[in-house]
């Protein structure tokens, strides 16, 4: 069970804060609820889930060993590039819901490659995958930024040069 001020990824959400715990009775049963605000919109979104929620993923954040664990994983090639765009975005999504951060950060990875490939090359990067990179970056940028003590811009320089080497792009 997180505490309240704990920093959590909410999945869909992003990173959000643990701001209280409560009891709440719906449809006459009385359970406890986490009560999470994103970290990001200042509050304006308010999330009730309940604390034995099992059909959603909360992670607690990662911590500096595994975040360095995690941006050192970026020296790989990642994982296999598969043709078919329909059975990339499920295998890619799939991964991104399981809250593996090494496996999340291996399609990551392998996205930032293709993506560097593609646009060399003269061609647009494939929506589908430019959506599914945008959640891996505004999620596991972010938590790798926190847990190392540092920018998002900072992470998303360092990988970019362990990816695709000293050029680097804007951030989108």
């Amino acid at each position: 069970m997180y505490k309240i001020g704990d920093l959590i990824v909410y999945s869909g959400h992003g990173i959000c804060r643990v701001d209280e715990i409560c009891d709440k009775t719906y449809a006459g049963i009385t359970k406890a609820y986490y009560v999470l605000h994103p970290i990001e919109n200042n509050h304006e979104l308010t999330i009730s889930t309940p604390v034995d929620n099992n059909k959603t993923l909360i992670l607690k954040l990662m911590n500096k060993e595994e975040a360095e664990i995690i941006l050192d994983s970026f020296h790989s090639a990642g994982i296999n590039w598969i043709e078919k765009p329909q059975l990339r975005g499920q295998v890619y999504t799939e991964i991104m819901k399981s809250g593996n951060r090494i496996e999340i950060a291996k399609v990551a990875n392998t996205l930032l490659r293709k993506k560097d490939e593609i646009e060399m090359a003269g061609k647009k990067f494939f929506e589908h995958d430019s959506k599914i990179l945008t959640t891996i970056l505004n999620i596991l940028f972010k938590e790798l930024a926190i847990a190392l003590n540092t920018s998002y811009e900072e992470i998303f320089e360092k990988v970019h040069r362990l990816v695709v080497g000293e050029k680097c792009y804007k951030l989108e």
